[in-house]
């Protein structure tokens, strides 16, 4: 365990609380938005400011890297100790698209400090949970005398997540040598709520599929070719229905052949948080409950797959009545993955499944998107139980366990990089990612300045 003492760990963080900050809102300034061509030179200026920063800070390499889209930035810091163990942290520097007409209570890229919070776009997502590992190394070297960090540091902060990370992949092969570790740091994710911290452990995988299907070369009569052709609408709707069974399983035949099934440790560990059904509802805007049978709400978001219909599409959708048989219809699926599944296995099943139903003389293309594949890191893995370590150390108290439903390009730096994934984030939900007013707790934020601070002799000690 490292050595550094936490309160002075804490008064370092404090003393340049202001001066963070004053940076942090700098960079918020910059609208690095991906997603918008007419922002691609703030999505490079945004790079070329976190290189300075990376350099300002201490980092004796910050490079920007050029991808076939946005850049990203890559910092290193080597260690002094040639055996310590190398992590690489894993964020990005591009944000959602924002203006004052979607709600926000003032400019979205004129961050403004009200009540402890810091308001602006990207204050939370991500550049907030980024850019305190800026403030973190340093802390770390001050507070323990060293001159290089306890581990070999490597950062990497694409500027595509939020347009999907389509060249992400290609740049971590590309620069798997130079981007080798012993461990995954993800900073883009958050804790249960301000006063629950936890670490996650997984985020689930992601397939994606629409399927078109053709009958008539034209809409036709309903009355003279009723019941007597092919309806391709009619088909989209059976397929629809027989994609779960009646306890809410997928029933696509192999579905579940790889799925790491629950432990009972990890299912104690969801029961543990405080977890209020009804309030989840409100926040889902949903009236009941639903899913596969036999699991939690949370064991059902977090630790089993599932496949939902995305939306769906066929023959008129106007006012009044147009008796037809339309000529084509679609429906578009998501399937969410867990540990032990392939994505490319999935998308063989899903495809036999369809085609199978499919009647005659129906034609019909299934186009699948790239996948994403899910990422559990074991309970009991060193660098995970280094990682809650060094957050109950900020903290003051127990770290619970969390998982994510959700999707990202970590499973790309494990499946590549061959290393361990672990996720620090200090977000709560009230921060509003992707919505109007998103904002980061500030003393969360300099929670997560302390967490870092603790984690790199956490995680030199544990790796070694």
């Amino acid at each position: 365990m490292s050595d550094t003492p936490d309160s002075a760990v804490h008064t370092y963080a404090e003393q340049h609380r202001t001066a963070f900050l004053d940076d942090l809102a700098e960079w918020l300034r910059i609208p690095s938005v991906s997603a918008q061509p007419e922002h691609d030179g703030d999505v490079r200026r945004s790079a070329d400011w976190l290189s300075g920063k990376l350099t300002e800070t201490g980092f004796p390499v910050a490079e920007v890297w050029e991808t076939a889209g946005a850049p990203a930035v890559f910092g290193e810091w080597p260690s002094d100790d040639p055996d310590a163990p190398t992590v690489l942290v894993y964020g990005h520097h591009d944000v959602q698209p924002a203006a004052r007409e979607d709600g926000w209570d003032t400019d979205p890229f004129e961050p403004e400090i009200r009540d402890g919070r810091m308001y602006g776009r990207g204050a939370a997502d991500d550049k907030g949970q980024v850019f305190f590992h800026t403030l973190g190394v340093r802390a770390h070297l001050a507070t323990t005398g060293r001159t290089t960090p306890a581990v070999h540091l490597k950062l990497i902060v694409e500027g595509e997540e939020e347009s999907g990370s389509p060249h992400f992949r290609a740049l971590v092969e590309q620069e798997a040598v130079r981007l080798a570790a012993d461990a995954v740091i993800v900073s883009d994710t958050g804790m249960w709520d301000e006063s629950t911290p936890t670490v996650c452990t997984g985020m689930r995988g992601l397939a994606e599929c629409e399927i078109e299907l053709h009958g008539p070369g034209q809409d036709i009569h309903s009355g003279s070719f009723g019941g007597a052709v092919p309806n391709p609408a009619t088909a989209v709707a059976r397929l629809v229905a027989a994609l779960h069974d009646e306890d809410g399983r997928v029933a696509v035949p192999g579905f579940y052949d790889d799925v790491a099934e629950l432990t009972d440790t990890a299912r104690a560990l969801f029961a543990e948080l405080p977890f209020d059904e009804a309030t989840w509802l409100r926040t889902a805007k949903s009236q009941a409950a639903s899913g596969e049978a036999g699991y939690s709400t949370l064991e059902r978001i977090w630790a089993r797959p599932t496949a939902e219909v995305n939306g769906i599409g066929g023959g008129y959708q106007g006012a009044g009545s147009k008796t037809i048989i339309p000529s084509s219809a679609r429906v578009k699926l998501s399937f969410r993955l867990v540990a032990g599944q392939q994505p490319d296995r999935v998308q063989k099943a899903v495809q036999a499944w369809a085609e199978e139903r499919i009647p005659a003389g129906i034609r019909h293309r299934i186009t699948f998107l790239p996948a994403t594949r899910p990422c559990l890191t074991p309970l009991d893995h060193p660098a995970l139980q280094a990682v809650a370590r060094a957050m109950g150390r900020a903290f003051g108290q127990k770290i619970n366990f969390t998982r994510e439903g959700g999707s990202g390009p970590a499973a790309d730096l494990q499946d590549v990089l061959g290393a361990p994934v672990l996720f620090l984030g200090i977000s709560v939900p009230s921060d509003g990612w992707h919505a109007p007013n998103e904002k980061v707790e500030l003393d969360l934020l300099f929670k997560g300045v302390e967490t870092s601070a603790h984690l790199w002799g956490e995680l030199a000690a544990a790796l070694r």
